[in-house]
């Protein structure tokens, strides 16, 4: 038997392509010769060395949202707290301070208490619904702002303006979590956002079948120096869930429409029912900041909803029980509706007077609105309220 060397040869090229993006798991690229394995680490020709510094399939996915988002050359990465991660630990040093929204995402909000703190990065929590708030927490050391546009869980809308223009005036960056907006309902960096982050596993991949995050600056040296720490720290992004990922945009325009109009009239279905103490929904006109929202989101309420119910533990229980068919899942973003219970999922780390203090109570529901049928969904829901009001 003649033999051959293990991999002798390439894919032979055609005159045809494939009109899907294929999936490129190698973890290590081939070069020429040493000469030119410079030229690519240096900037003077493209090519891929070790997936951990990049592959085909996390830049093919960069440039659909870049493209979305408004902004250039931005990064995936494995998940979006790694985006997080990556502007908060690659941009910041030891005797900086970060000042974040008191309405953050549970991990976000852990990550500016406990691990920040930790490295000699020293945080402060102030009201982002609140211009002067996040203003008088800012320091001469302030190096960054963290706000998300709709805050997860409360669905409170920030004043993103007014900070962007006290960021500006100060010398401070702002960075903006656009997850639960995406850029169908918003772009931060029109409004003034200095990095845009986006967790690509909710509702843009939108199938709960990957997990990724991407994050951009506008500024060319904080995009490198977030993507030399995302390398550096392994954060790399898987292939496969890349390729998931891109497979869900295509559809991300339909899905984003029909999910905001079954949002809309859940949560007004669910302002009219009794044991129903609170709903959150940012084009309604008991939204807290519904002047705001409209100026910003033009209209666009997004997929979320959230609600209080009257009662404890043992109420949210049986709320859960009887919403037969919903799924009980932290996660958002999905072609079928999920609930969350906040308290005992993202902010179960907070003690429970900072979860009072922001609202999260026992009775609060997160709802992440999905592609059901709107008849077969607000029926589910009101299974779930009877189940509660006779626990």
């Amino acid at each position: 038997m003649k033999q051959t060397l293990q991999r002798p040869v390439g894919l032979e090229e055609g005159v045809s392509k494939p009109v899907v993006s294929p999936i490129m798991p190698s973890v290590v690229y081939g070069s020429d010769c040493p000469d030119q394995l410079d030229a690519q680490y240096e900037g003077r020709a493209h090519g891929y060395t070790y997936a951990r510094e990049g592959h085909p399939n996390a830049d093919l996915l960069a440039r659909r949202i870049d493209a979305l988002e408004g902004m250039q050359n931005g990064i995936v990465l494995g998940s979006g707290m790694a985006a997080v991660s990556a502007v908060l630990l690659g941009l910041c040093k030891a005797g900086d301070h970060v000042v974040g929204g008191s309405d953050l995402y549970g991990r976000s909000l852990r990550l500016m208490k406990e691990d920040l703190p930790r490295l000699g990065i020293e945080t402060s929590l102030a009201d982002a619904t609140n211009a002067d708030s996040i203003a008088a927490a800012l320091r001469p050391e302030t190096r960054l702002v963290l706000i998300e546009v709709v805050s997860n869980p409360t669905l409170r809308i920030s004043d993103l303006e007014g900070i962007a223009e006290i960021c500006k005036a100060r010398g401070v960056l702002l960075a903006v979590d656009n997850t639960f907006t995406t850029p169908r309902a918003l772009r931060p960096v029109d409004h003034g956002a200095d990095i845009v982050i986006q967790s690509l596993t909710k509702l843009l991949a939108g199938h709960s079948d990957a997990t990724l995050g991407w994050v951009a600056a506008k500024d060319p040296d904080l995009n490198d120096r977030m993507r030399v720490f995302a390398v550096t720290t392994g954060m790399t992004p898987s292939p496969f869930d890349c390729w998931l990922a891109e497979r869900g945009l295509a559809t991300f325009d339909l899905r984003f429409e029909r999910t905001q109009q079954s949002a809309q009239r859940l949560a007004d279905f669910l302002a009219e029912q009794p044991g129903v103490a609170r709903v959150l929904y940012p084009t309604r006109q008991d939204h807290p900041e519904a002047a705001r929202a409209q100026s910003l989101l033009q209209g666009r309420g997004c997929n979320m909803v959230s609600f209080v119910i009257d009662g404890g533990r043992a109420q949210a229980n049986a709320f859960v029980k009887g919403a037969n068919g919903l799924a009980f899942a932290p996660t958002l973003g999905d072609v079928g509706t999920t609930l969350s219970h906040p308290a005992s999922s993202s902010h179960r780390a907070l003690s429970e007077g900072d979860r009072e203090v922001m609202g999260v109570t026992e009775g609060f529901f997160r709802v992440s609105v999905g592609l059901e049928e709107p008849d077969a969904l607000l029926d589910a829901f009101a299974k779930g309220l009877e189940a509660a009001r006779s626990a």
